[in-house]
């Protein structure tokens, strides 16, 4: 085989679709979308709400930049998000008092009451993957690792 041949097939490998980091991640997001989505039709709610609902689960009664932050979206993709868990009775929004530029969102009863309902989400995950705890935990290690060196 020529240079030139060696060369078209490495180039080629390179670019083929299989080859891609950015693919398996994107078709991994696919399933998993689709796993919740199945999941959380129990909870009547999507999985950008879901994520919401994850953040107000550990520390409530927090600003929306605070919620935008801790989910790297910014405030035009947040506050339709947060319209819609308001309009289902699940958060409520209002202006801060300490400083009326920022909008704290807090939990209703409903929205704890659905954090109960929730427990068994995360168990069904594990359960679809097929993994144990501990490779899934050190998957999601690896790819914070990646997400922080490329924000950066």
């Amino acid at each position: 085989m020529s240079k030139h041949q060696d060369d078209k097939k490495a180039s080629g490998a390179l670019l083929s679709l299989d080859s891609q980091l950015c693919f398996a991640l994107y078709s991994a997001n696919l399933a998993m979308h689709k796993l919740y989505r199945q999941l959380l039709t129990q909870l009547d709610i999507t999985y950008p709400q879901y994520l919401v609902m994850l953040v107000l689960w550990e520390r409530d009664d927090i600003t929306v930049s605070d919620i935008g932050e801790r989910l790297f979206l910014d405030s035009a993709t947040l506050t339709p998000l947060l319209k819609r868990l308001e309009a289902a009775g699940l958060v409520l929004r209002q202006r801060s008092r300490q400083d009326e530029r920022q909008v704290v969102v807090t939990l209703t009863e409903a929205g704890r009451v659905l954090r109960v309902k929730a427990l068994s989400i995360p168990e069904a995950v594990v359960c679809a993957a097929e993994c144990d705890v501990a490779t899934l935990q050190d998957m999601k290690a690896q790819l914070n690792r990646l997400r922080d060196s490329l924000i950066r």
